[in-house]
């Protein structure tokens, strides 16, 4: 019996080692998660879907998959102190915006390295975009993962399961 006490303890020990201990960890996991359903996610639609929209008012599949990139260029960059990348607002091409956002995927990726215990809170950005380097990345795992959410919607109207419920049943 306390052969398994022991190995309990231990495997409860090795699951405890991989939750980030602090809040920039956990936000960067989540960032991790919307990364890679993104991701996924453009590869998922197929290119002749790119100009779809669901009503007349609304931005295409293509049009937000833009929007994204550039909203996280713009965002990352802050944090990185890089320039940031040319819109992709006029690009259309399936080929072009999967390469877009994977750019800014990378971009994203760049600043997360660079952020350490002891510039994080420093501010960037200017007016109502200022905020520390972690609330701007957390900001931007936020918005990367609200617009995630209404994408999901285009993709299930084409037959497509998202990248999120893919593998967990039927109608997920």
């Amino acid at each position: 019996m306390k052969k398994y006490a022991l190995l309990t303890l231990a495997v409860a020990g090795m699951m405890n080692a991989q939750i980030p201990t602090s809040h920039s960890g956990e936000i960067r996991v989540t960032w991790n998660q919307v990364k890679g359903n993104l991701q996924r996610m453009v590869d998922a639609m197929p290119e002749d879907q790119y100009g779809f929209k669901p009503t007349a008012d609304i931005r295409t599949f293509g049009e937000l998959v833009a929007h994204v990139a550039d909203a996280q260029n713009l965002f990352c960059s802050m944090v990185t102190g890089k320039p940031r990348p040319e819109s992709n607002a006029k690009k259309t091409a399936k080929a072009d915006l999967t390469a877009a956002m994977k750019e800014s995927l990378a971009g994203c990726d760049a600043a997360w390295e660079s952020l350490t215990d002891a510039n994080m809170g420093e501010k960037v950005g200017t007016g109502g975009m200022a905020r520390s380097r972690l609330a701007t990345l957390e900001y931007n795992t936020i918005h990367s993962s609200e617009e995630y959410g209404y994408m999901a919607v285009y993709l299930r109207l084409k037959g497509i399961v998202p990248p999120s419920s893919a593998g967990r049943g039927p109608g997920r």
